[in-house]
């Protein structure tokens, strides 16, 4: 067990409230506070960024991200931004 993470949505859990990384297929990339998942990984974020070459592209605000269209999500504090 690290950091408390014992199954994988324990990262998940332990990231709510806080910023997380979400890479999407077709090379997109999201910024934002997670506020709740689901089994399936869909995801609502708030002050969602969109970001494209390392920099912010546009800001989305609150966001639904749907499970099937998402690669990693990664806490955003182990990320560049």
């Amino acid at each position: 067990m690290v950091n408390g993470i014992e199954r994988p949505l324990d990262l998940l859990n332990n990231s709510k409230g806080k910023e997380v990384l979400v890479q999407l297929k077709g090379d997109k990339q999201f910024v934002g506070t997670l506020l709740a998942f689901d089994i399936h990984i869909n995801l609502v974020l708030d002050n969602t960024k969109e970001i494209q070459d390392g920099e912010m592209k546009k800001s989305i605000g609150l966001t639904f991200l749907r499970g099937d269209t998402i690669i990693f999500v990664s806490p955003a504090s182990t990320s560049k931004q």
